[in-house]
Order: C-alpha cells, then structure tokens, then sequence
C-alpha cells in the first residue's frame, strides 16, 4: 500500500467523522442535536448563520466523495491479478468417487 493511498485513507475516514458531527449538529424541522443537547456550542463552533454550516457540510461531503473514489481508483490500480482469472478460464475437474454414498 502506497503512501498516496494511505494519505487518501486518512482523509477519507476525517472527512466521515467530521460529516457526522456536522450532520447532527444541523437543526433540523425537529430541533436537531445540536440544539440545547450540546449547550449551545454547535452554532458557535460552525458559525451563526444556518448557510455557513451548510457550505461547511456540502465541502467535507465533496471532500468525502472525492477521497472515496481516489480510494477506489488506487486499489484498482495495484490488483495486476483476478481470482477468476487465475483458473485459466476452463472448467474445474471435481474428484469423483468409487459410487459409495455412505448408506
């Protein structure tokens, strides 16, 4: 596993946790968590205005995104091998018995 992929692993399990947290922070039609639960701090942390937190989630969600398929793409790149493939493509030969079925 290359230094690319690990950095890109990094990023990808940050951006999911951040994403959480922001996510239930949001006050939602329900008064959302981050409401009177957390003392108040959710909006002083992310900012007072409602818009400031939804760039903030929609930014960590592309970020989230990106790294997901910059993952995908890099394991892609190192398999040279298939499991399928390796069988040469014919039909599997199963040993067959002397016609004893154990009764």
């Amino acid at each position: 596993m290359g230094l690319l992929t690990i950095i890109c692993y990094l990023i990808f399990v940050l951006s999911s946790i951040i994403l959480i947290v922001v996510i239930l922070l949001q006050e939602g039609k329900g008064g959302g968590f981050g409401g009177d639960s957390l003392g108040g701090h959710g909006q002083q942390t992310f900012g007072v205005a409602a818009k400031g937190i939804q760039r903030f989630t929609g930014f960590t969600a592309g970020v989230f995104l990106v790294s997901a398929l910059a993952i995908h793409l890099l394991n892609q790149a190192e398999v040279t091998s298939s499991v399928i493939g390796d069988t040469g493509g014919g039909m599997i030969e199963l040993p067959v018995g002397d016609g004893d079925t154990g009764n």
